[in-house]
């Protein structure tokens, strides 16, 4: 059994099958090592009956039990049980993805007047950071104590030429269970020199319960009049298109499957950057998920300018996780708050050019309720 460690608070977690202690704390575990560094499993819950897991290894959530309607208590993320899992390779559950989040045309951009060819780790494009995205990496870890409720910062120094990006990056990302069943994630990160920064947090939801089956029920309401279309290899085209009269419009809520089959794509599914409503830096409502079955409701708010919605449409049955749950096509959704996609390469859109002097900021906020 792996040693436990409290690090906050006098009482140690108490857990079962139907929910949690009602105690605010922070514990950790061995979890295992990679490259000489060890790895730690931490959990953090707070006192109004949130419980979440956190690894160090690629800054990743593992866990997220809430209530539900009936106050029973479910594991609502996608992922693993072990460290196994995740050094085995998988499709980013759960994890802090950089140095930039999503897809660069080609994995080519010019930067002050030079070239850098990063890797086509997606076909042809460059993807979450490439081959040893941030999401591979273990990080430095600390407990937060803060007056909003328990939580947890991770670090990292990503070197200069790390994945070819230029600069050296000091990168952070802390995780805060408030006391108002809130999960606030604030990203930062610093450079030496000049280079392009996109962070995003990839958790893969499932309000029902992560071995409930298909998201298709679950309704959703994404705050974009306007999103991003793409071509057949998932680069944005550059134009900002209305949602009005297509299967993108979710400004009203509706459930995931409704038009999903209208989307097309190979395969099927949402995987498209929404252009969210109002100033692109200011704190906004960015989605809102209610899955019918069981109740629980998820609002989103974030101070980027976009978000990537993607509906699970490459989990092919090829991944096991907590349980024994095989996770099939459409078994979760994203909501990847960001910049958007390809960015470095359209001068009119938000940048994610960095330079020295500057601090990258990324908040994004998850408030978990219940309705009838």
């Amino acid at each position: 059994m792996p040693r436990t460690t409290p690090i906050l608070a006098a009482t140690v977690l108490a857990a079962c099958l139907g929910g949690y202690s009602m105690a605010s704390e922070i514990s950790a575990v061995d979890w295992g090592t990679i490259d000489g560094k060890p790895v730690k499993l931490f959990t953090i819950a707070n006192d109004a009956g949130l419980v979440m897991k956190v690894t160090n290894f690629g800054a990743i959530i593992t866990e997220l039990h809430a209530p539900d309607r009936n106050g029973k208590t479910a594991d609502i993320v996608l992922g693993f049980e072990s460290l196994d899992g995740y050094i085995a390779g998988h499709p980013y559950f759960g994890a802090l993805v950089g140095r930039s989040a999503n897809r660069i045309a080609d994995g080519r951009f010019t930067l002050e007047g030079k070239s850098y060819q990063l890797a086509q780790n997606d076909g042809e494009q460059h993807l979450h950071g490439g081959f040893k995205g941030f999401d591979k990496h273990v990080w430095h870890a600390e407990p937060l104590n803060t007056p909003e409720g328990p939580g947890i910062v991770l670090k990292r120094t990503s070197p200069n030429g790390e994945e070819n990006y230029p600069g050296q990056v000091q990168a952070s990302v802390s995780y805060v269970l408030t006391n108002k069943n809130e999960l606030k994630i604030e990203m930062t990160a610093s450079t030496d020199a000049t280079t392009i920064v996109n962070l995003a947090q990839h958790t893969y939801w499932n309000l029902a319960g992560h071995n409930s089956g298909d998201i298709l029920g679950t309704e959703m309401m994404l705050n974009a009049d306007r999103y991003t279309p793409v071509n057949e290899k998932l680069i944005p085209t550059g134009e900002l298109a209305p949602v009005t009269g297509t299967p993108f419009d979710f400004t009203k809520p509706k459930p995931i499957g409704q038009d999903l089959k209208k989307v097309g794509g190979d395969p099927i599914g949402y995987d498209h950057n929404f252009v969210l409503n109002g100033e692109p830096y200011a704190m906004k409502l960015a989605a809102r998920a209610y899955d019918p079955k069981s109740g629980r409701q998820m609002e989103l708010y974030c101070d980027k300018p976009g978000v990537q919605f993607y509906t699970g449409n490459f989990l092919d049955g090829t991944e096991t996780g907590k349980g024994g749950a095989v996770y099939q096509q459409y078994n979760g959704f994203c909501l990847e708050t960001q910049n958007f996609p390809d960015s470095i390469h359209h001068d009119d859109w938000p940048s994610v050019v960095l330079r020295p002097g500057q601090t990258y900021r990324h908040v994004m906020v998850a408030k978990f309720s219940t309705r009838q």
